[in-house]
């Protein structure tokens, strides 16, 4: 990748951050205002920490995505009680998952009818995203998940790709859903500088987030991680440049995946964004 396009995408990251207690302290410590954090929502934990989370790092100064998981909404007094919460915080983008429950808590068992819902109540949010599935979805099937979110680009602004790290599988996937009419941006989600006792120890303490429970489905990913030089987030990005920087890509930044290693993280794209100068 050159090194223009590379600092084009490390200037546009977004963090995804977990609404642990200690998340805010390693924010303020250590991530400048001008990157983007997106806050997930736990199944265990419900709403209510993130929604708490994106109202004091916006009165920071920050702008955040909070994760609003269609799973997790009771109703649609709940889903209208959330959006107004978060507009009168200054939220202007929200990110719209199916969510990971088992069972849905109301009427909301999919993305599509949330986003739709949101529309009648006059669109609160200026940006609103959807999930893509560059790795096959444990429970869904790749066309079925393309056309969910074909269904959506009339609703959505912007796609975040869940985990990949193969490079080749990425660059397949954008074309397809390119092929399929998609022209949805994307942020391309790819994991930070993650150690994999890290991961291991999130899944155990923090209710388990989404993006951890994706991980545990896939447990050769953490070998991944534990092997010497089996996975570094730069070298990810230059095997799949060609993917990722064509104009018909339409790829508008990188979503990284923090799992709270905030620190590490801001470390590992100032050092890069130095190297390349």
């Amino acid at each position: 990748m050159g090194a223009e396009a590379l600092r084009a995408m490390l200037a546009r990251a977004r963090y995804e951050v977990l609404p642990a207690e200690a998340t805010e302290e390693k924010v303020l410590a250590d991530v400048p205002c001008d990157v983007v954090l997106t806050v997930t929502a736990s199944p265990v934990k419900g709403l209510e920490p993130t929604l708490a989370l994106t109202e004091r790092l916006t009165a920071h100064g920050y702008r955040v995505v909070p994760h609003v998981p269609a799973r997790l909404l009771r109703d649609d007094a709940h889903l209208k009680d959330v959006a107004e919460r978060l507009h009168a915080a200054g939220v202007d983008d929200v990110f719209v998952p199916a969510g990971d429950s088992g069972q849905p808590a109301g009427p909301y068992e999919g993305a599509l009818p949330v986003l739709r819902r949101l529309g009648e109540l006059g669109r609160p949010f200026a940006h609103m995203g959807i999930t893509g599935y560059p790795e096959s979805h444990p429970f869904i099937h790749d066309d079925i998940t393309i056309q969910a979110m074909w269904d959506k680009r009339a609703h959505a602004t912007y796609i975040v790709s869940n985990l990949c790290f193969d490079p080749r599988v990425l660059g397949e996937w954008i074309a397809r859903i390119r092929c399929r009419g998609v022209t949805l941006p994307v942020y391309v989600g790819v994991a930070g500088p993650v150690q994999r006792a890290r991961l291991l120890s999130l899944a155990t303490k923090i209710g388990v987030g989404e993006s951890t429970r994706f991980l545990t489905r896939h447990p050769s990913w953490f070998l991944r991680f534990a092997t010497p030089g089996g996975y570094a987030p730069e070298r990810l990005l230059r095997r799949g440049a060609e993917a990722l920087t064509t104009t018909s890509a339409g790829v508008a930044g990188l979503h990284l995946f923090t799992f709270n290693q905030i620190a590490e993280t801001e470390r590992w794209r100032r050092a890069l964004l130095d190297r390349i100068g």
